[in-house]
């Protein structure tokens, strides 16, 4: 099992990703994401093995949220990660709070723990639109993510930890308005 801490959207703002979801759906064998049966959200860190435990998770994800207020980000394109499958993913516009609640989980734990795709200079941040793209869609579905050409806003306004596959939600807390 796999331990993440994470920052998701459960507002009705979060439905506009969730369509995307629908559409990017249809470029793969199954829809990835609505399987998951969990919110559009950031991943922080992902950690595997025993040497990050849920508390110490938790806490270090709590600290470096001290202060913060609930996330109104703003997506403007679809980029996607190469590979076999190929994932899409929404782009977030900038923004400081993701990278310094990234930072401070970082500072809290070291990051040599961490998935090396989440760990400091290396980590992207996004929102999954479909992780399991189908070889034979794959310029169809590149197609789709040149073509988006909307403003998309989602407020992100809980945090949580939670172990997966399949994802189980240990800890959480709603952020202030």
């Amino acid at each position: 099992m796999a331990l993440a801490i994470n920052i998701r959207a459960d507002s009705s703002s979060a439905d506009e990703i969730e369509r995307l979801w629908d559409q990017v759906g249809a470029f793969e064998a199954k829809a990835s994401m609505r399987a998951l049966g969990y919110r559009p959200h950031f991943t922080f860190a992902i950690y595997d093995g025993p040497a990050v435990d849920e508390e110490a998770a938790w806490a270090a994800m709590l600290a470096a949220v001290a202060g913060e207020m609930q996330l109104l980000i703003q997506f403007k394109r679809i980029r996607w990660f190469e590979g076999s499958p190929l994932v899409l993913w929404a782009e977030p516009a900038v923004d400081v709070a993701l990278a310094r609640i990234h930072a401070a989980v970082s500072a809290a734990i070291d990051p040599a723990h961490c998935r090396p795709h989440y760990r400091p200079g290396a980590r992207i941040p996004h929102c999954t639109l479909g992780t399991a793209i189908a070889d034979e869609r794959r310029n169809d579905a590149i197609a789709f993510a040149r073509a988006f050409d909307r403003t998309i806003e989602v407020m992100f306004d809980v945090l949580d930890c939670v172990v997966f596959p399949p994802v189980r939600i240990v800890a959480e807390r709603r952020l202030a308005s």
